[in-house]
């Protein structure tokens, strides 16, 4: 399949926009958007207005419209909302538009795959989010590519791409900097970071990363900018390149799967770093042979047999355990060194060495605080870790621009003093469970949210207070946006506007 771009054939009227696109951009009027791609203005997750702090099914509803299924979080544009859905009976993902006051639907564009993507239970092929302008929205699918239309639901170009291939899904979002796409794409088929034409979808640059792609890796980050420093969680990595470029300005190696995208908190970029093995709650320890013997030998013969073995955790989330593949068990088959269908106490310490090994194999994740300015290499040396435990695997952090936020399975919230690295508090949300959107901060508020549909506001700074949970009792994948006090959280089924009533 061709990964060369395919630009409509225009007549006058587009040929002008065009002309206009460019020339905006190259005097350096770069294009406007309330809430332009995943997590808002530069992916920093901070809204405007005043959201209602108490919202569901039948409070403060400004409108709600049905949806085909996605996990996409929605982008906004003045009078334009943003989203991707799948349509798997007819083999098809979209592009839909909606009005922002009534919610209506203005235009839905169906793209035809020839397969959709494969992934983890929780993706969704349509999982990646679209970023737009005042003039366009870009969208990506992992198995589609890119593609870009006008605000009247217009193609003007399109970028196909190899299908991904990867366990978890290719759930990446796509940013626009100015007359500029970037999009950072990591799995088996290819790996890379690539720049095109907002114009026309064609290449500016493209960077491929020698970082060797596993199943274990995520590459789901979208990247951000500061100036013309562009700056992507990669995997095993954070990277700064030149965004004119693509020329690499640093790299600063981290034990990550580069799953959440990072924020900018003054001089530095801080970014969650998190890997399976990354902290002891993730490592549930292995009982001694004595143990195994007296809670599980029911036939007090002194082994283990198959039906006796219970299940343990080479490493397991502990929080979230309603999900799938929360974790990867210890076989009985591993342990059985002799495949005598037994284990005995010198099997059992050497599966038990063994296990230990692996797990000494990966390094602590943390909370990560590094220079922009950097350059080259980074040495460890200059890289600052805020935390070391409670690291999310999926949700983002977000800063008021003093503190730093991150709330991970099981509705664990923590805030930390990026100057003095100082833990201000710890607390429980209320939001239980696994934890796949990013949460918010809108009028001095935060706002967590929990894959079962429990969105929890927090008064946050120094202190945490929380203030409510509101229910919406339905699965939320989705992160939320907020536009001038108004609230927009997609559910599996539906997008809400929620909003203060007068």
């Amino acid at each position: 399949m061709s990964d060369s771009p395919t630009v409509p054939r225009c007549g006058s009227i587009l040929s002008l926009q065009c002309l206009l696109i460019g020339f905006l951009c190259s005097a350096g009027l770069f294009a406007h958007a309330d809430w332009p791609q995943f997590r808002g203005n530069n992916s920093n997750g901070i809204g405007n207005g005043s959201a209602p702090v108490k919202f569901g099914p039948e409070t403060n509803v400004q409108w709600k419209t049905d949806l085909d299924p996605g996990h996409s979080s929605p982008c906004v544009a003045g009078d334009r909302i943003f989203l991707t859905t799948s349509q798997e009976d007819d083999s098809t993902v979209s592009v839909v538009c909606l009005n922002r006051i009534s919610g209506d639907i203005l235009w839905q564009r169906p793209l035809k795959v020839e397969q959709f993507e494969k992934g983890h239970p929780a993706f969704d092929p349509a999982s990646s989010s679209p970023c737009c302008d005042d003039t366009c929205v870009v969208a990506y699918f992992g198995s589609y590519g890119l593609v870009c239309f006008d605000h009247a639901g217009k193609l003007l170009w399109e970028r196909r791409l190899p299908m991904t291939k990867s366990f978890g899904g290719n759930a990446t979002s796509p940013m626009i900097a100015g007359d500029r796409v970037v999009l950072y794409r990591g799995n088996y088929v290819d790996h890379y970071l690539l720049c095109v034409s907002k114009q026309d979808g064609s290449d500016l640059w493209k960077v491929p990363q020698s970082e060797r792609f596993t199943g274990e890796m995520a590459c789901t980050s979208c990247p951000i900018i500061v100036g013309e420093r562009l700056i992507c969680h990669t995997a095993r990595s954070v990277q700064c390149f030149d965004v004119n470029s693509g020329q690499q300005l640093w790299i600063a190696q981290c034990a990550t799967t580069a799953t959440s995208t990072p924020v900018i908190v003054g001089n530095e970029v801080v970014v969650a770093a998190w890997n399976k093995l990354g902290e002891a709650d993730l490592r549930p320890p292995f009982p001694s042979f004595a143990e195994l013997i007296e809670e599980h030998d029911q036939d007090s013969d002194q082994t283990i047999n198959k039906s006796e073995f219970p299940k343990l955790w080479i490493f397991h989330r502990p929080e979230g355990i309603e999900a799938a593949l929360n974790g990867a068990p210890v076989s009985f088959r591993h342990a059985d060194k002799n495949k005598d269908q037994q284990i005995d106490a010198s099997e059992w310490k050497r599966t038990v060495t063994e296990l230990e090994k692996f797990r000494a194999g990966y390094e602590t994740h943390g909370l990560l605080a590094i220079p922009i300015e950097s350059e080259g290499f980074v040495p460890a040396g200059k890289v600052r870790t805020l935390a070391s435990d409670g690291i999310p695997e999926v949700p983002s952090p977000v800063s008021d621009g003093k503190n730093v936020y991150v709330v991970k399975n099981g509705g664990i919230l923590t805030g930390i003093d990026v100057a003095t690295e100082k833990r201000l508090f710890r607390t429980r949300t209320r939001g239980s469970g696994t934890h796949y959107a990013s949460p918010l901060i809108c009028d001095g508020r935060m706002y967590c949210v929990a894959g079962n549909g429990d969105i929890t506001v927090v008064q946050i700074g120094d202190r945490a207070k929380i203030l409510t949970t509101n229910r919406l009792n339905e699965s939320v994948y989705a992160s939320p946006a907020v536009v001038e006090g108004v609230l927009y959280v997609r559910t599996h089924s539906a997008l809400y506007a929620f909003a203060n009533q007068e």
